[in-house]
């Protein structure tokens, strides 16, 4: 019985695969006249009942897919898609009373994101940083303060999170995942019961759900080549080995030089998955296997102009869409070691992820007693290899001599240096980054040259960027296990357990600041000078500057985190109630070393003469915290293709290894636990016209660190805590004005704001002058106020199989760098297209393209440089999103 059920959903899928005109011949209906009667094809809904059993065999064994088998395929819609994220048992997106987003293999094509994170932009409201790369992106949630990394976006994989905590400083889930062939869908929560259930993540959520192998054999294998020099092979095969027995594999291989070529690969590797998976007569059980071996390029900021009207420009010799600093002779260096001495970098290796992951799902049901379970083992490296900001580039005479020197225009007001990010000399007349800032004495004369030997012109653009070298290593299991009953006709109530264990061990090397030419593709510069017949080094022999005042440690955590929980559905008439509660809690240990300066060099190397090296000792935090979370809605389906819901939910966010807990008895103690409050309601419809989905909150978050300040930043009195309000929409709508017409509309408008900051901020702006600037009532930092992605997609079905162009036109609202709200990014708009082509029964091609416009936008400022970084003449280290690519693949399918 098994195989037969897996026999039928292998046809209808395979229908699905092979393009409309050739499913009447398979004795299939044709669902093009479905599809115009009952609406959506874009955002990947599925309007086929036979695909969302196929989605239901996935989440929840045969019964439940052939169930909605069995139901007539013109009396479903995408409304009746059922959805397994954030829920115990699975729940209809009509009777879902939150934000979900599902969306399938194709529609993820089709979408054509430029990494993993990049996908995300399909749920309304969440904003991921994705010019940095194909990992390392930072993820912001609308109206949930961040500005860095992930902390509140969790990815998971068959339902199981791919780490304990949702990120660490270099490390955001996103990294931990690559988007290949492997994949069978993706559903992203934001908010409501993703509190309670899962990894309890306040606030978004995205589940990965696998391919699985067919009672009839099946696969593709597709080739890829990009205009920046990318080839790409991707392959999955699935079939049967047994009655009820069914395995996969798949994956991809590419190479690419990158939009931003660095003369080195950006991106090198691939990742493997296999599944095996068998269905009993009361469940199923899968398993699971998947190898990450890939590096990428960390892009960095490049200068960029921002001109009077808050727009951006390139800066000369840089092209904002296509420059790098990234070159062969920056490549390979030596960086001192957290433990002593020094050790080796690449920065081919970029952020890369070298992991392991075996996982696995079971379902059963004994009699009414449904029990379901979620494990998964992961392991492996995650390091970093990358430059960091830091100063506006200036004339190597200025960095060396400030204004005793003529310099163009704007560096100096007299014989006084605008920008003091230079040379100076300390109290013991030796020169130093940290002094005045004001230059050297023209007698020191110093020698620059490139590590070629070439002398350097002193009008040469320079900039000192941080050669920056992070070594993690992760490990982590976790377990989910809830057993689920119908009390009574309607009622079903579900118990749950949560568990996860995590280690991260990490050698980090910061600073180690390198000088270089400002120019794509730079090289370094050495420099030195000659006093009383010695010769003393200012940099290495590679070019660094400066290795003092690194931040250099060997960081040991452990942890552990159980949350048992409850939830309750009941369906009684059209009302869909349900209530859930989880009780969490962490008890994280962590070791830190403690540091002493030693002279690493000569002493003629001043670069290395107080460099910061653990000693022995360790600085030890014991972390121990509980949290209780809870949510409830109500959702009325007033028609068969028409709800509301208004839900509320609380939620917290723990400290981590990085962020909180590391050396936190030095620092005045733990940081208080971060807490969300989120009030929503929703509208779902769909026709033969439209389909809408519209979800309106209300945030409060507060938790965040500060102390108060008098007008002039001076603090007093004990650390307070601050937070932030925030009111908003997300939308979701497709229309059908005519046949095989689809437009459809993706968007969020958000305003937020933070709140209870008493005082003003103090910082360090862009010149090392000292200031100060209220935060209260400043906008929510790096997240747009608007955006929103519209595509209207035709579908032409001639005799030989079908034809799909697409278009899709973005907009991304103003952002601001930081909380000081000073330093505006910019809106921006891109253009993106598309022509998928399906072929007979076994041929696809496609040929897509983004930014196709190049137009400039930012995402980020200078991250290390608070408030107004747009130094003199208007330059801005920033990224934007990258310049125009397009990508052709042919892909067989059998």
């Amino acid at each position: 019985m098994s195989q037969k059920r897996n026999k039928q959903k292998r046809s209808r899928s395979s229908a699905v695969r092979l393009g409309p005109a050739s499913w009447p011949a398979l004795g299939l209906p044709d669902t093009r006249a479905i599809a115009r009667g009952i609406g959506v094809r874009g955002l990947g809904v599925n309007t086929l009942a036979v695909a969302v059993a196929g989605i239901l065999y996935c989440a929840g064994g045969p019964a439940h897919a052939q169930a909605v088998a069995a139901a007539p395929v013109s009396e479903t819609s995408s409304l009746d898609e059922v959805v397994v994220t954030a829920s115990a048992t699975g729940v209809k997106k009509l009777d879902a009373s939150y934000n979900i987003v599902s969306v399938d293999a194709n529609a993820i094509k089709q979408f054509n994101p430029k990494s993993t994170a990049d996908l995300l932009k399909l749920s309304p409201g969440i904003w991921p940083e994705s010019s940095g790369g194909q990992t390392g992106a930072n993820i912001e949630i609308a109206g949930i303060p961040g500005g860095g990394d992930a902390p509140f976006f969790t990815n998971m994989v068959q339902g199981s999170p791919l780490y304990g905590m949702p990120s660490l400083s270099f490390m955001d889930s996103s990294s931990l995942l690559r988007l290949d062939d492997t994949v069978e869908r993706v559903e992203i929560v934001q908010g409501g019961p993703g509190a309670v259930f899962g990894p309890g993540q306040m606030g978004a959520t995205a589940n990965f759900i696998l391919r699985r192998g067919t009672a009839e054999p099946s696969g593709s294998v597709g080739l890829t080549y990009g205009s920046e020099g990318m080839k790409r092979i991707d392959a999955f095969y699935g079939f049967s080995f047994a009655p009820s027995w069914f395995a996969s594999f798949g994956g991809f291989f590419r190479k690419s030089d990158g939009v931003r070529d660095p003369q080195f690969p950006a991106d090198d590797g691939g990742q493997f998955t296999a599944t095996l998976s068998h269905d009993m007569e009361n469940g199923s059980f899968l398993l699971w296997g998947r190898a990450l071996n890939d590096k990428n390029q960390f892009i960095t900021p490049v200068p960029v102009i921002e001109n009077s009207n808050v727009s951006f420009s390139d800066y000369p010799g840089f092209n904002a869409l296509t420059a790098s600093y990234g070159s062969k002779p920056i490549q390979n260096v030596t960086v001192p070691s957290a433990a002593g001495g020094f050790e080796q970098a690449d920065l081919a290796n970029g952020r890369g992820a070298n992991m392991n992951f075996f996982g696995g799902n079971y379902d059963a049901d004994f009699n009414g007693w449904k029990v379901s379970d979620r494990f998964l083992w992961n392991g492996g490296d995650l390091n970093t290899n990358a430059l960091f900001s830091g100063p506006n580039p200036r004339p190597l005479s200025y960095y060396l001599y400030g204004c005793q020197v003529p310099q163009p225009a704007g560096f100096c007001n007299g014989a006084k240096a605008v920008d003091t990010n230079n040379f100076g000399l300390d109290s013991q007349g030796v020169p130093t980054l940290s002094g005045n800032g004001q230059g050297l004495p023209l007698s020191f004369n110093v020698n620059a040259r490139y590590i070629n030997g070439q002398a350097v012109d002193p009008n040469q653009s320079v900039i000192a960027q941080g050669w920056w070298y992070i070594q993690k290593r992760l490990n982590n299991i976790n377990n989910d296990l809830h057993v689920s009953k119908e009390i009574f006709e309607g009622n079903t109530a579900t118990v749950g357990l949560y568990i996860t264990h995590y280690t991260d061990h990490d050698n980090w090397s910061l600073g180690n600041t390198m000088l270089m030419s400002n120019t794509p593709n730079a090289t370094p510069i050495t420099l030195n000078y000659t006093q009383g017949g010695q010769t003393f080094n200012l940099t290495s022999p590679q070019g660094i500057v400066n290795m003092n005042g690194n931040f250099n440690i060997l960081e040991d955590g452990s942890a552990t985190n159980t949350a048992p929980y409850l939830s309750d559905s009941w369906k009684v008439a059209g009302f869909l109630f349900d209530v859930g509660v989880r009780y969490e809690h962490i008890n994280a240990h962590q070791e830190t070393c403690n540091r002493t300066n030693q002279a690493l060099g000569t002493p003629q190397d001043l670069y290395d003469n107080n460099v910061g090296v653990c000693n022995g000792t360790f600085d030890a935090e014991h972390y121990s915290k509980n949290a209780t979370t809870w949510t409830a809605g109500i959702n009325y389906e007033i028609f068969s293709n028409m709800s509301v819901y208004i839900r509320a939910n609380n939620g917290t966010h723990f400290n981590d290894f990085d962020n909180g807990i590391r050396n936190a008895t030095q620092n005045g103690g733990f940081q208080p636990l971060q807490t969300l409050k989120n009030y929503e309601g929703g509208f779902k419809y769909q026709s033969t016209f439209a389909y809408i989905d519209v979800n309106a909150y209300h945030r409060q978050f507060t938790g965040l660190q500060y102390q108060e300040t008098d007008s002039v930043g001076v603090p007093f009195g004990p650390i307070s805590n601050y937070g932030s309000d925030s009111k908003g929409i997300n939308f979701i709508g497709t229309v059908t004005p005519i046949a095989n017409l689809n437009i459809t509309l993706v968007g969020d408008y958000m305003d937020g704001h933070y709140t209870h900051y008493n005082g003003c901020l103090p910082y360090i702006d862009i010149n090392g002058n000292n200031q100060c600037s209220p935060v209260d009532g400043a906008p929510l930092q790096r997240q747009p106020k608007l955006q929103f992605r519209v595509t209207p997609s035709y579908t032409w079905v001639p005799t030989w199989g079908d034809m799909t162009p697409y278009v899709t036109y973005e907009h991304v609202g103003q952002r601001y760098e930081d909380l000081t709200g000073l330093q505006p990014l910019g809106t921006y708009y891109t253009l993106g297209a598309g022509i998928v082509t399906n072929y007979g029964r076994n041929w696809q091609f496609r040929v897509q393209g983004t930014n196709l416009t190049n137009q400039i936008g930012l995402t980020e400022g200078n991250a290390r440089k608070a408030g107004a970084a747009a130094g003199v003449g208007g330059v801005l280290l920033a990224r934007s999103i990258e310049g125009r690519e397009v990508q052709i693949q042919a892909k067989y399918k059998f």
